[in-house]
């Protein structure tokens, strides 16, 4: 499974550097010079001929500046290339990513299809993605019915997550899954 870490932007200067949207929580490892990204590019050129994004991107260098990421990659020497970067999501395989020290701390492909049931074990649906907002994480649950609640990934209301078990359980304030 691609676990992505990052969204290129547009180009920082002549020189084929690119902005990154980090989307981990380990940016200095996930980008540090000599690391292999997959790509899953953003819009295909529409002309023939034109330089396509590859299925790999090495990091060369990267660099914080002004609160944003600016990476350079190998081959990306100058900005028509990085311009055409634009959009691409990078990712790394989720086999090659080690699991969180912290009991507490979960990756979301570990969460992605797990059963969400009350204390009672009422099954309430399951968890279809997490969402990553700015007050807390949320996980998007998937109800039989085929709508979709947000549940906020908070010890008071997840008490437990059992990834053995395939499942997790949520004490829901009144009301929630109404919203």
């Amino acid at each position: 499974m691609l676990l992505v870490v990052g969204r290129i932007g547009k180009p920082h200067g002549i020189r084929g550097e690119v902005t990154v949207e980090v989307r981990t929580d380990e940016p200095e490892a996930r980008f540090a010079p000599g690391m292999v990204l997959r790509t899953e590019p953003g819009a295909v050129p529409s002309e023939p001929g034109a330089w396509r994004v590859p299925a790999e991107l090495t990091v060369e260098a990267a660099r914080w500046h002004q609160g944003r990421m600016l990476v350079a990659f190998e081959g990306v020497l100058d900005r028509d290339v990085a311009e055409a970067l634009r959009g691409t999501l990078l990712g790394v395989d989720s086999a090659d990513v080690a699991a969180p020290e912290d009991p507490e701390e979960f990756l979301d492909h570990q969460l992605v299809g797990l059963a969400v049931v009350t204390p009672a074990g009422e099954r309430l649906g399951e968890v279809a993605r997490i969402d990553h907002a700015p007050a807390s994480d949320l996980l998007v649950l998937r109800r039989p019915e085929g709508k979709t609640a947000l549940i906020p990934f908070v010890k008071a209301i997840v008490p437990e997550v059992d990834l053995a078990g395939g499942r997790v359980v949520v004490e829901l304030p009144g009301g929630l899954l109404d919203l």
